[in-house]
């Protein structure tokens, strides 16, 4: 793994795979560490030609944590909610855009495919609206477009997110399978596989202050409905019917937004990418992108 510099902020990153090759970067969601792309997924992507690019969000695993900076998350949640003037916020998903195109341009890289999940769909497709000419094609996995009728979790999903864990190790991953319980693929759950993966989450970096705000910078954002419709950038839709924490209503209006979106809707995936689903994802993926090198 290695740094680097974006967007006035260090960003950690890791790469698959060939540099020769078309790049495909991949983001990740909210408070979700780089590793949430699990290497063997990331391997597989490079299998098929793609020089697969992973890396932390800012406030988020081994890139630059934004200590103590505050911001109002209610009164954030609250402008959200009612309608009314959004307060401060230190970044939006405009930002976390600009940080995503600083990588690339560390790495020398003009143009890429994206791929992101959760937030990170949201992310790629803030790129994919700010600079369409950096992106040869965008996959936006388990999101929504920013819009309150769409997307929107399961009430003991959402509450179960909005929980602060535990601080302690032990009991940070038993709180972790609990929650992941309700919103992860029913059929693929596997309470052994992701306490290992909460547990070496924790150990490489725990770092609950930015979960407030990284939540900050998604409600701030807005809405995208508007801009959507205007993304020329091509488009795959991947999204689960058994997601509890974005409902697959937030894919659907998305590829509907979207001019030319092809939509993948898979009935036995959850708020996650279980190991099962992968050769099916990587799949539509490098078939979304093998055409497109740009």
């Amino acid at each position: 793994m290695a740094t680097a510099p974006s967007n006035g902020i260090q960003l950690c990153y890791e790469t698959f795979g060939d540099p020769a090759d078309p790049a495909l970067l991949l983001v990740m969601g909210f408070t979700a560490q780089m590793t949430a792309w699990e290497e063997p997924f990331c391997r597989m992507l490079a299998e098929r030609g793609r020089h697969v690019i992973r890396f932390d969000n800012r406030d988020t695993g081994l890139s630059t944590h934004l200590d103590g900076v505050p911001v109002d998350l209610m009164g954030v949640l609250g402008a959200w909610e009612q309608g009314t003037p959004m307060p401060p916020v230190p970044y939006d998903l405009w930002t976390f855009a600009e940080d995503s195109f600083g990588l690339l341009d560390h790495l020398g890289i003009e143009r890429a495919h994206i791929a992101g999940a959760s937030m990170g769909g949201m992310i790629v497709q803030a790129m994919a609206i700010a600079h369409p000419e950096r992106v040869l094609s965008m996959t936006s996995i388990m999101s929504t477009t920013g819009e309150a009728d769409y997307g929107q979790p399961a009430p003991d999903a959402l509450e179960a997110l909005m929980t602060p864990p535990p601080l302690e190790r032990e009991a940070f991953v038993q709180f972790g399978v609990e929650r992941a319980k309700l919103f992860c693929s029913p059929r693929y759950f596997d309470p052994e596989r992701v306490g290992a993966r909460l547990a070496a989450a924790y150990d490489r970096a725990f770092y609950p202050e930015g979960a407030i705000r990284q939540l900050a910078a998604i409600r701030a954002s807005g809405s995208r409905e508007d801009a959507l419709p205007h993304v020329a950038v091509p488009t795959l839709v991947i999204h689960g019917r058994a997601d509890r924490l974005i409902d697959s209503s937030g894919g659907l209006r998305t590829a509907e937004l979207i001019p030319g979106a092809n939509l993948l809707l898979l009935n036995d995936m959850g708020h996650d990418l279980p190991e099962p689903l992968w050769p099916l994802v990587v799949d539509a993926i490098a078939s979304h992108t093998t055409h497109l090198v740009g």
